[in-house]
Parts: C-alpha cells; sequence; structure tokens
C-alpha cells in the first residue's frame, strides 16, 4: 500500500458516484492572491461507500476532539 500526504481535498458528486480530488497547496502565505493546488489524487466510489466513509471520518474527528480538545 502506498501513503500519501495532502494537505488539500475537494468534493463533486453525480447520482451514480462521489468524487474525491486530494492534492498540494505548496503556498504558505496566507495573503496570496492566488494559490496553486498540485491534484495529485482522485477516488472515485459509490455514494454508499461515501456515507460509510463520511460516517467514519466524524468518528475518527469526534474521538480525536475527545483526546484533544475542539478543532478550529
Amino acid at each position: 500500500m502506498k501513503s500519501s500526504y495532502v494537505n488539500f481535498a475537494n468534493a463533486n458528486s453525480t447520482q451514480e458516484e462521489v468524487v474525491l480530488n486530494f492534492g498540494m497547496n505548496n503556498n504558505w502565505d496566507r495573503m496570496a492572491s492566488e494559490v496553486e493546488i498540485d491534484l495529485t489524487h482522485r477516488i472515485v466510489m459509490s455514494p454508499f461507500a461515501a456515507k460509510r466513509l463520511a460516517e467514519l471520518l466524524g468518528k475518527l474527528v469526534q474521538q480525536y476532539e475527545g483526546r484533544y480538545g475542539p478543532m478550529k
């Protein structure tokens, strides 16, 4: 299995599929007028798989915040 680090994600969907795009924002200047994202990975899944993923991520965030406090 290959591991990758990303700091950017977005999602789109149709009735038949959910598409997740992941990549890197290498510009750390928060005042920059333009941001260039290097998209490196695309995951396509069914809406049912996306719902299971959303539930799993929700539980992980809840556990994280229980240990370390709320994220802002």
